[in-house]
């Protein structure tokens, strides 16, 4: 071989060599790319190749009363769903299914019938049809776990508890209010295939992304006193031939809510078949004139402005009071002549009413409505709350003021009406009313604790001490228009009403539809139970005394009768009971008030535990140097030694804790 010919074959060696260290290098980046750069993004184009993800609606947390009754919980069901590409036979499909799940078999084999790999045949079945179609063994059809939400209660407290959807979104009550902490996080239904396309039966996992965990509600609602009022309630507008009716019970020391029904019901386990109109919480979104259940506010405002004395003579006008040009009658036509300011109350009159309105004064009057609270909402935590009507004092009239001053053209909501009566039982001080007492996580910890909220000063201690013992009267007399509202053994005190209904065809009072109401509060010295009732339109016994009185008189009677309180009975002499007769338990912790703590004053008494979530507690433990011992869990619902009483020597006080009450 000549020298060209050796330098050639190696110019071709060295070539080659340098071609497939060229091909080495870019097999080794492109394995280098594949391997460790585009790892994650080719892994997950696998994944999604072979896997498909589908979001399962949320867990929900649960709903306690406050003595720990679940009113709402979540339970897991099996729903269907199908992967129509891997159904050989639909219409056979479909005739099985639809044998089982009580659904049409057109509407099923439509479904199996499409294209795409994913189809919901139908969702949330019993568990027996769960069995059925597992027995079936169709290839493309599977069971799922999904939450629904159960109502254990059905009825019970329905419009105050809601209801959710079908994708487990709070849609009424407190399922809407609340639904940003009683919402956990979705669910992924994934299921995969292997190299050879064959579907694998599909899992269930939770996102590692997901937010923060879902909690429970604890309630101030007593769902016993729940049970008594809508029972009671019902009965009496079935008795009375009503449209419906409302029924508030209420703590007016803390604002608490251990009551809240509407009549009529729902059950939101049927949510789907719940009329909207029937779904509203009336107590919250419907106002109406007040009618004589205004009175008090209006004797309240007179006596604190000192316009008035209880002894005070009016003249009315033997039943016709001309006005403009209006004469203003008493209610059912009564004829009084000359009343004292006592007397205007005990007896409802129109004409007295109108006359203490005049010797207060329109701007005065308008601004004690505005501070017992009506004309705005009250902020109790439920949606769709209004604010009722009240025109501004400059559109008023004459006639306007004279009207008012005996509840007509006014209009107010049940909430704000309790809300209001709360606030002269509560020697002045109105309360924020609230239903929910606190979060608490799925371990029992208490993440939000609601405490009761002082909205201010409306009249003195001294003004509310007066009309209490006026409102006492009007039940416990003889001739009081609440007499029908009387407990055995406990003081009364409340008012009666009676208001006719607008009529906008005729625009004109209607004096054939009313609403009846009594509202009252015991024990009147030392007052822990407030009830509002009120019936709409009955057709028999048209008068908040004689309609409404009994129902606050049987809800009052069954809660002292049948629950352990600590409202102390007056029996009478002859009655022979034994002391822990005497001595009835507590029924609601009441907590201590942000600005009523005039026994915390003393450096050297015990300070108000209750109603305080057990840090609460040791922190203002640790403000007054006294070690606390704990016990339960919680919200604080017992100490000893009591509030006020002086500290022990060893600066020790045990406090009790425990969901409910």
């Amino acid at each position: 071989m000549n020298g060209d010919a050796r330098k050639w074959l190696k110019f071709r060696i060295a070539t080659l060599l340098a071609f497939f260290l060229v091909l080495l290098i870019a097999l080794a980046s492109r394995a280098f790319q594949l391997q460790i750069l585009s790892n994650k993004e080719l892994k997950a184009l696998a994944e999604k190749q072979h896997t498909q993800t589908l979001l399962l609606q949320p867990d929900r947390g649960i709903i306690f009363d406050r003595n720990g009754e679940k009113l709402a919980a979540t339970i897991m069901v099996d729903s269907v769903f199908a992967d129509p590409t891997k159904i050989e036979n639909p219409a056979e499909a479909a005739e099985r299914l639809a044998a089982i799940l009580q659904v049409d078999r057109t509407v099923i084999q439509k479904k199996l019938s499409g294209t795409k790999n994913f189809s919901w045949v139908t969702r949330r079945i019993a568990p027996e049809q769960a069995r059925l179609v597992q027995e079936l063994r169709i290839d493309g059809i599977f069971l799922v776990k999904e939450p629904k939400r159960f109502y254990p209660s059905g009825e019970l407290a329905g419009h105050l508890i809601g209801f959710v959807g079908l994708d487990a979104t709070g849609l009424e009550g407190l399922e809407l209010k609340y639904d940003h902490y009683l919402k956990g996080p979705p669910e992924k239904l994934l299921w995969t295939r292997d190299a050879k396309g064959k579907r694998l039966y599909p899992r269930v996992e939770i996102p590692k992304a997901a937010p923060r965990e879902n909690y429970n509600l604890v309630l101030t609602i007593d769902n016993r006193i729940q049970h008594l009022a809508e029972s009671h309630l019902k009965s009496a507008v079935k008795a009375k031939g009503a449209k419906g009716g409302f029924a508030i019970v209420m703590d007016p020391r803390t604002g608490e809510i251990l009551a809240l029904a509407n009549e009529m019901g729902f059950d939101p386990n049927l949510f789907s078949a719940v009329n909207p109109a029937t779904g509203k919480n009336k107590v919250i979104t419907d106002s109406f004139d007040p009618g004589s259940t205004f009175k008090p506010f209006l004797a309240a405002a007179a006596l604190e402005e000192g316009v008035v004395k209880e002894t005070d003579i009016f003249n009315c006008e033997d039943g016709h009071y001309a006005i403009a040009n209006r004469v203003i009658h008493e209610a059912n036509r009564k004829r009084h002549g000359a009343l004292s300011f006592h007397d205007i109350l005990k007896y409802s009159s129109n004409i007295g009413a109108v006359k203490i309105g005049e010797r207060l004064g329109k701007e005065k009057f308008y601004q004690y409505i505005r501070k017992f609270g009506f004309g705005e909402k009250t902020g109790i935590d439920l949606p769709g709350e209004v604010s009722g009507i009240l025109r501004p004092v400059e559109k008023w009239t004459r006639v306007d003021a004279a009207t008012v001053a005996f509840g007509q053209g006014v209009s107010v909501t049940a909430i704000q009406l309790i809300t209001a009566l709360s606030t002269i039982a509560n020697q002045g001080v109105m309360m924020k009313p609230f239903v929910v007492r606190g979060l608490m996580d799925r371990k029992g910890n208490v993440v939000q604790s609601y405490r009761p909220t002082v909205v201010r000063r409306v009249i003195s201690a001294q003004t509310a001490t007066r009309m209490t013992a006026i409102l006492t009267d009007v039940v416990g007399a003889e001739d009081g228009t609440g007499k029908q509202a009387r407990i055995a053994n406990v003081a009364v005190a409340g008012k009666t009403g009676t208001s006719q209904k607008f009529d906008f065809s005729r625009r004109a009072y209607s004096t054939e539809r009313v609403k009846t109401s009594f509202m009252g509060f015991f024990p009147a010295e030392n007052p822990q139970i407030a009830i509002l009732v009120i019936l709409d339109e009955p057709q028999r016994d048209k008068w908040g005394g004689v309609a409404a009185a009994p129902v606050f008189r049987n809800i009052g009677e069954q809660i002292l009768n049948r629950f352990k309180t600590n409202i102390r009975v007056n029996f009478a002499p002859d009655e022979e009971k034994t002391a822990d007769d005497m001595k009835l338990r507590l029924i609601s912790a009441p907590a201590p008030l942000a600005n009523q703590t005039a026994l915390e004053g003393d450096e050297a008494a015990v300070p108000d535990f209750r109603g305080m979530t057990i840090r609460d507690a040791l922190r203002k433990a640790k403000e007054k140097g006294i070690e606390v011992r704990v016990i339960g869990s919680g919200w604080a619902t017992a100490q000893q030694p009591a509030a006020g009483l002086p500290a022990p020597e060893n600066r020790l006080c045990t406090v009790t804790f425990s969901m409910g009450s």
